[in-house]
């Protein structure tokens, strides 16, 4: 289960915590979708705790689109990093 939290000061944050696949994929990219153009968009993934293959790609693009990952742990890092090889 995925719990996304958002909080917006300024920049628009929203939080990250536990498992997300493929299946959450669309409710994130309503929510961000949703967020004013031009405002500053930060995915923080402190308390992501698992990801599947269609996630990473979904954060990989994120990034493409000037999306920034706060807290990104190693291992999702390493993943994307893979990915672009």
């Amino acid at each position: 289960m995925l719990k996304i939290t958002r909080a917006a000061n300024g920049e628009v944050v929203i939080k990250l915590s536990g498992r997300m696949g493929a299946e959450n994929i669309g409710e994130l990219e309503t929510l961000i979708s949703a967020e004013a153009s031009g405002r500053r968009i930060i995915l923080d993934l402190k308390d992501l705790t698992l990801v599947d293959q269609v996630a990473v790609s979904f954060l990989r693009r994120c990034e493409a689109d000037s999306l920034q990952l706060r807290n990104c742990p190693a291992y999702i890092r390493k993943w994307l990093t893979g990915e672009e090889r």
